[in-house]
């Protein structure tokens, strides 16, 4: 199964690409698309649109995530952010992808434990679950995003097919992902001890 995780923004939108195999978290691919900012929204818009077309044909997902709508800190700033969520959902349906929408605070409990981390805790947990060191702090919020994702925080999980299942919380499948999850984890908390013991 192999996730796209999408952190959408009008100045900078992150993105990452994840497989997960046999409750494995691979890391495929991550970056952030920074439109130049004194051009006009259309255009920038139009930049967001041109290269999440092209990552989406170079690493071929099997289906996409994107973080929910929020209460942004004005209504201008709220407009931005849904165009170029809205521009994110649109490419990934013209791929023929389903889009499932996680909320930040689900995101962030799925991946810390708790759904006030701040961006700092969100970064070093991703870089510990996959091994390496996101382009940025968007390019981590998406991988985080698609972590969540493939775990079943929006309720779904790769059913074998190529396609995302909806599932209920609580079921096997759904406690199968969080069980691959959590020893995703361990594993990373494993290494960094190991690490720190080799490194006094």
């Amino acid at each position: 199964m192999r996730v796209l995780g999408i952190d959408p923004g009008l100045r900078a939108t992150g993105w990452g690409v994840i497989d997960v195999t046999a409750g494995r978290l691979i890391h495929v691919a991550n970056g952030v698309i920074k439109p130049n900012h004194k051009e006009p929204d259309a255009q920038r818009l139009g930049r967001i649109a041109d290269d999440l077309s092209a990552i989406i044909a170079a690493h071929q997902p099997t289906y996409a995530a994107i973080e929910e709508i929020f209460v942004a800190k004005s209504a201008k700033s709220a407009l931005k952010l849904g165009m170029a969520r809205g521009v994110g959902i649109m490419i990934c349906g013209q791929a023929g992808l389903e889009v499932h929408e996680l909320a930040a605070r689900l995101v962030k409990k799925s991946i810390t434990g708790t759904g006030t981390a701040d961006k700092r805790q969100i970064q070093d947990m991703v870089s510990r679950l996959l091994g390496v060191t996101p382009a940025n702090a968007d390019a981590a919020d998406a991988l985080a995003i698609a972590i969540a994702a493939s775990n079943g925080a929006g309720q779904i999980i790769g059913d074998g097919a190529g396609k995302a299942a909806s599932v209920r919380v609580g079921s096997t499948r759904n406690a199968e992902a969080d069980s691959g999850l959590s020893q995703a984890i361990a594993a990373a908390l494993a290494r960094d001890a190991q690490d720190n013991e080799g490194n006094p």
